[in-house]
């Protein structure tokens, strides 16, 4: 479908040389659309950064919960979710289109029109964490969430600006906050 390898081809095109680099010719080439149909799926700038971030968010959410939902029969404890988390986001942490989604968060600091999305997008993380910190027997798990999910985004830029593809340190992360959240004996 031509929007959406506009939009895939948007998330490469962040990824791997910025947001200055999305011009409508070069998406329009990247995608391999006319410059036409390219303005006529979206009219502006902020329309077309505002749905990428919208669709590499609306499709992160989705592999994530298809993962969790695998781990549905054995609920698992705080450290082996932990672990969980870890090979997850080994499986499907790296690549231009995960440099866009934390560029365009950043860009929505600076542009309205995109910033409603982002927000949009930290909700929904943060619902998702919420979820499974529940699921954990973690109380006040919408209070916790979005400390969980800060925390992933800042490992994801370390992971990011150090080339590291192994997510060192992610699994302790988790488990050092889900240990602080537990009830206390």
């Amino acid at each position: 479908m031509t929007r959406d390898r506009i939009l895939q081809a948007t998330l490469r095109l962040i990824g791997e040389q910025g947001i200055g680099a999305v011009t409508n010719r070069a998406v329009a080439k990247a995608a391999g659309v006319s410059l036409g149909s390219l303005t006529y799926h979206f009219p502006s700038q902020s329309d077309l950064l505002r749905e990428s971030l919208q669709t590499f968010v609306d499709t992160e959410i989705a592999r994530v919960t298809e993962h969790v939902a695998g781990l549905r029969d054995t609920v698992p404890a705080p450290d082996e979710a932990a672990d969980e988390a870890e090979k997850a986001i080994i499986a499907f942490a790296y690549g231009p289109e995960q440099i866009a989604n934390l560029e365009l968060h950043l860009h929505a600091a600076r542009d309205p029109a995109v910033r409603a999305t982002s927000v949009q997008s930290v909700e929904a993380y943060d619902r998702l964490a919420a979820t499974i910190l529940a699921a954990l027997g973690i109380p006040d798990a919408e209070r916790h969430a979005p400390a969980i999910v800060a925390m992933l985004y800042g490992l994801a830029l370390r992971r990011l600006a150090t080339g590291d593809t192994s997510a060192t340190g992610t699994a302790e992360a988790i488990r050092l906050l889900l240990h602080g959240a537990l009830p206390r004996d």
